[in-house]
């Protein structure tokens, strides 16, 4: 069993590079579809799920909620069990023993005893900003 984890900069293409060498390879990829298994079996939408992993906690809490911050460990435990579901799927691939690509989501320190082969993608700001804004047009695009 090859394991190939990608860890990336945020807009480097790292999502796209991940998806291609799986092409090439003729390989699973893993990405979203963590998402969608970790939703999946929380029975949470996948938009929440994602939103809840991949932002820091501050931004979930409703500051102006009663002018308190006691939701914050409301927050926290929620991130926590996705956290721990997180790990749970990427173990589960592994443990399927098939070769494969995983993109983000720790993969390579949580996949550490598995020796996956680790790729980190980075890219200068020009590129990572032409990046964006081409996927977000492309994005405004398809939402017409």
């Amino acid at each position: 069993m090859r394991i190939i984890t990608i860890s990336r900069e945020f807009g480097s293409g790292g999502r796209e590079i991940g998806k291609r060498l799986a092409g090439q390879l003729g390989v699973d990829y893993y990405d979203k579809e963590i998402i969608t298994a970790i939703a999946g079996k929380k029975g949470l939408d996948e938009d929440y799920v994602s939103d809840i992993l991949e932002h820091h906690g501050w931004q979930n809490v409703p500051l102006t909620f009663c002018r308190s911050l006691t939701t914050v460990t409301v927050v926290r435990s929620v991130k926590a069990d996705l956290l721990v579901e997180q790990t749970r799927v990427i173990e589960s691939i592994a443990k399927a023993g098939k070769d494969c690509v995983i993109v983000g989501r720790n993969a390579d320190e949580l996949l550490r005893v598995h020796h996956p082969f680790n790729v980190f993608v980075c890219a200068d700001m020009e590129s990572k900003i032409r990046r964006c804004m081409e996927r977000a047009e492309k994005n405004e695009n398809l939402s017409r």
